[in-house]
């Protein structure tokens, strides 16, 4: 049964851990220029949708979202039907 303590390193580290600062310097411009440039590469490797694609699956999304939005609507016309016919038959009974 051992604890394991996380070491954070030299005192002022732990000091700027405690302030709330990062224990690392802010990266430099060449490390700034590095990121963006691997950064390029990897958006280079992506597979993009092609136009008519996007055309198409965004009628598809369209399309779906208003049939859907109508089939509740008619859901809950047919639900307020029933509960006033029910209110109805419930008014003629007992007066």
């Amino acid at each position: 049964m051992g604890v394991q303590v996380d070491k954070l390193g030299s005192p002022s580290e732990m000091q700027d851990a405690q302030k709330g600062q990062s224990a690392r310097p802010h990266m430099d411009k060449a490390g700034k220029i590095g990121y963006l440039q691997e950064l390029k590469n990897e958006l280079k490797q992506v597979t993009w949708t092609s136009k008519d694609e996007l055309i198409l699956f965004t009628k598809t999304v369209v399309g779906a979202t208003f049939a859907f939005g109508f089939s509740i609507y008619g859901v809950d016309l047919l639900i307020k039907g029933c509960l006033t016919g029910f209110k109805t038959l419930i008014h003629l009974i007992f007066g």
